[in-house]
C-alpha cells in the first residue's frame, strides 16, 4: 500500500544546537581531505540509486558545444547537460564504470589536471565536488582549458536543514548535510571570480527505508568501521520508527537547496 508524503509533526521536534554556519567543510590536513575523498572509490551503484539529480536549469548556466563535468560521480548532473558534446571525469574507478555504462564519454582524471587541451572546452561543471579539490590550482586550470568568454559551474545539492526542524536532526544521524551555512561562497581564485550566483528550493521523496540507503551513500558511512555503522543503523531506526513514528513504506519529503556559483574570467 502506497502512503501518502507525511510532514512531521511539530510535537517530535528536538532540541538541538543551531545549523553549521561553517563557509565551506574543515578538514584538518590536506592529507585528511584526500583520505576522505577515497571514502568514494567504491559504492558507486548505490550512490548512482539514491543521490538525487539536480534541477534542469543548472546546464543553461553555462553554455556552448562542448562541456566536460569534473568529479562526475556517476553522471547525475552530466547525464542532464544539453551541449552538443558532453564529457566527463572523475577519480574515482567505480564512478567511471558506473559513468561509462550511461554511455558517457569519460576517464579517469582530477580537477587539478583534466588532460584535455588548452581551449578546447565551452563550459566546465562541477556539482558536489568542489570542497575536494585544490582549488587554486583548479582555478589555474580551468583558466588552462576553458574557451575565451567559456565559464564554469559549480554546484551543491545540500538537504536543507532550516526547512523543517526535524531534518537537522536526521543529518546529523546520517553524519550528512549540515556542513554548510545558506549563504556560504565556495573558494575562488585568479583568473576566474564568481560573475552569478542562483539558488532553488525543491523535495526528494523517499520512503522511510530508502533514508538508511542514502545515509549509506555518504563519505562517513563508506569510511567508518562495522561497530560504527551498526551503531548509526540503530540511531536511524529509533530516531524514524520509534521517534518519529514512521512505517517502512511511508513516503517522507526531504527539503534540498541547490546553490549554483558561475564562475567567469576576471575582468578588471
Amino acid at each position: 500500500m502506497m502512503h501518502q508524503p507525511l510532514q512531521p509533526s511539530p510535537e517530535h521536534y528536538p532540541s538541538y544546537r543551531p545549523p553549521s554556519r561553517k563557509q565551506n567543510p574543515r578538514f584538518a590536513t590536506a592529507q585528511h581531505k584526500e583520505t576522505l575523498a577515497k571514502a568514494f572509490h567504491a559504492g558507486a551503484d548505490l550512490y548512482d540509486e539514491i543521490r538525487p539529480e539536480y534541477p534542469s536549469f543548472i546546464g543553461k548556466l553555462a553554455s556552448g558545444k562542448r562541456a566536460l563535468d569534473i568529479g562526475a560521480g556517476t553522471g547525475k548532473l552530466t547525464l542532464s547537460l544539453p551541449h552538443d558534446l558532453v564529457f566527463a571525469c572523475d577519480p574515482s574507478p567505480d564512478m567511471v564504470r558506473v559513468l561509462q555504462s550511461h554511455g558517457i564519454s569519460c576517464w579517469r582524471g582530477t580537477a587539478e589536471d583534466l588532460a584535455v587541451a588548452s581551449g578546447s572546452i565551452d563550459a566546465v561543471f562541477c556539482a558536489q565536488a568542489w570542497h575536494w579539490v585544490d582549488a587554486q590550482a583548479t582555478c589555474l586550470e580551468l583558466d588552462r582549458v576553458l574557451t575565451p568568454g567559456g565559464k564554469a559551474v559549480l554546484v551543491w545539492n545540500t538537504i536543507d536543514v532550516h526547512a523543517d526542524p526535524w531534518v537537522l536532526r536526521l543529518t546529523r544521524i546520517m553524519h550528512s548535510g549540515d556542513v554548510q551555512r545558506p549563504d556560504f561562497k565556495p573558494e575562488v581564485h585568479q583568473p576566474l571570480v564568481i560573475s552569478e550566483v542562483h539558488h532553488d528550493f525543491w523535495q526528494q521523496t523517499l520512503k522511510a527505508e530508502q533514508l538508511h540507503t542514502l545515509m549509506h551513500s555518504r563519505s562517513y558511512w563508506l569510511r567508518a568501521n562495522e561497530k560504527t555503522r551498526q551503531r548509526m543503523t540503530g540511531n536511524l531506526n529509533w530516531y524514524l520508527y520509534e521517534h518519529m513514528g514512521f512505517q517502512p513504506g511511508t513516503e517522507v519529503k526531504i527539503p534540498y537547496r541547490t546553490d549554483a556559483f558561475v564562475l567567469s574570467r576576471y575582468a578588471g
